[in-house]
């Protein structure tokens, strides 16, 4: 079966380099790390596919970002998942964390939300929560910004210093996950 890994964000310039956009980022370098051509599909997604791995063993991969806002990207993927017949289990959202330092990566499968509406539309469209996640810690806010607000900014100077680094880890997590299941994945990028 195929995987489909999304990156969820939101659409334009605006958003494009935003702390919110980091899924994005991710899949944008795993399509470009294997020379996928990214096209427009009928679901209203963006998607770009590749192989990963070797010989028969080898995963076919589906990359995917949405056209709408990340509290509308539920109904494109799931649309999209239906077209490729992938299933939730195959399912990867690559989304911002505030609850993890910045740079950290977690994976899990399944969870609550936590209040972010990129997954709670994803929950919402699949009627379950039974999905992988890569967590990209993004930090939260100093002092009394809103965490609203400090998802739509750009990262730091100092952070943008790591970030092609953190971009490209995101992507070796994804990578793991498909191809040496989440235990693994855990042990060698949740530090």
């Amino acid at each position: 079966m195929a995987w489909l890994v999304v990156g969820l964000g939101n659409p334009g310039p605006d958003y494009t380099f935003t702390r919110h956009n980091i899924g994005q980022m991710v899949v944008d370098a795993l399509a470009k790390q294997h020379s996928a051509k990214w096209s427009t599909h009928k679901t209203r997604t963006d998607a770009a596919a590749f192989k990963l791995g070797a010989g028969a063993e080898a995963a076919s991969v589906i990359v995917a970002k949405s056209h709408g806002y990340m509290n509308e990207s539920g109904g494109p993927m799931k649309a999209l998942a239906n077209f490729f017949k992938v299933d939730p289990d195959h399912v990867i959202a690559i989304h911002d964390e505030l609850d993890i330092g910045f740079a950290a990566i977690r994976s899990k499968f399944g969870g609550g939300d936590n209040g972010h509406n990129g997954l709670k539309s994803l929950t919402s469209a699949f009627d379950t929560a039974d999905y992988f996640r890569i967590r990209m810690g993004i930090g939260r806010p100093l002092g009394r910004q809103d965490p609203a607000d400090f998802v739509l900014k750009q990262f730091s100077s100092e952070q943008k210093k790591e970030l092609v680094l953190f971009i490209t880890r995101g992507a070796e997590a994804v990578e793991s996950l498909i191809l040496n299941g989440l235990e693994k994945t855990q042990q060698n990028f949740n530090i």
